[in-house]
């Protein structure tokens, strides 16, 4: 039940403030917070991460419905903690721009960065919880992860062995 809260309040706050920016989007066009690094930039993107594939609403809608399913079904089968929290932030910013797209035909991002003179493509709340999500989950599986053992392949080296030694 924690988990499935903090799904509810992580997208909820992705989608709150997506609200705030969409009301008040003639406001944010390059409102400056840190001179140089960092504005606030109201934007209407109708792609996926950093633009890409631009009018491809419904692939991406369906593709996020298969993703999001898979996850469920990997969150329910497995116990693993730092596994439910990757699935969490990532479950979470899939739903938040999933539903931007379904009710408004675009996802709304706002976080304009400019990194050493860069001007990195603008994001919103729910990808941030998606590249937390795939930070951990990358963790997981490079630190945590075990395959299981399969019991015939170990039964199969055992008799090759065998015969090798006849």
């Amino acid at each position: 039940m924690l988990w499935i809260a903090l799904i509810i309040i992580l997208t909820g706050f992705d989608q709150l403030s997506k609200w705030y920016f969409y009301t008040n989007k003639l406001q944010y066009n390059g409102y400056v917070i840190i001179k140089d690094f960092f504005h606030l930039t109201y934007l209407e993107n109708r792609g996926a991460a950093f633009g890409i594939l631009q009018n491809f609403r419904w692939a991406f809608i369906l593709l996020t419905i298969v993703a999001v399913g898979i996850m469920v079904w990997y969150f329910i089968k497995n116990n693993n903690t730092i596994l439910r929290i990757a699935l969490t932030f990532l479950i979470s910013g899939a739903m938040g721009n999933f539903i931007d797209r379904l009710l408004r035909g675009f996802v709304i991002d706002f976080l304009d960065f400019f990194p050493f003179g860069y001007d990195f493509p603008i994001f919103n709340f729910a990808d941030i919880c998606v590249n937390i999500g795939v930070f951990v989950l990358a963790f997981y599986v490079l630190f945590i992860y075990k395959e299981p053992v399969n019991d015939k392949k170990s039964s199969d080296f055992a008799e090759v062995t065998n015969e090798q030694q006849d």
